[in-house]
């Protein structure tokens, strides 16, 4: 059941369409797009305001934007919605390819960088969701509790 719900575009849509980003869009915008919404349902008293909650929240909008950018073709979609005590945060991107964890460096001299972000995304979300989109690509949503 849904307690609160709000949505914040990522940049302000043009029109009264869809909030749908289509411009290149960067990790720092989606981390500011849930500090937005986190703040204003804590500000309005529908959601707790726990400080490590809500750094969890901006890792994942983070590694999920990255992650998009690095290995899905772009970002196509973004969407932030506080609902009760969670953060939910989907991004679409152009793949349809499914996030693998990449397996851990076995040697010492064997450590590659990067290989991390989906398995933080996995740990510090509540619930995970990957969802095939009609046009192409994929939608993934991560709920991250804020308590």
């Amino acid at each position: 059941m849904r307690e609160a719900h709000t949505t914040v575009p990522v940049a302000e849509p043009p029109g009264d369409g869809p909030v749908r980003r289509t411009s290149p869009c960067r990790p720092g915008d989606v981390r500011d797009a849930v500090i937005r919404a986190v703040s204003e349902q804590c500000r309005t008293g529908r959601a707790p305001c726990d400080a490590d909650a809500l750094s969890d929240a901006l890792l994942v909008a983070s590694e999920l934007t990255t992650n998009a950018i690095l290995h899905g073709g772009g970002v196509t979609e973004v969407r932030v919605d506080v609902t009760g005590p969670s953060v939910r945060v989907s991004v679409s991107d152009r793949s349809s390819e499914l996030p693998v964890a990449r397996a851990a460096a076995g040697r010492i001299g064997d450590r590659r960088p990067g290989g991390h972000g989906w398995p933080i995304v996995c740990r510090l979300s509540r619930d995970v969701l990957v969802s095939d989109l009609p046009a192409g690509g994929k939608c993934i949503t991560a709920v991250v509790p804020l308590s």
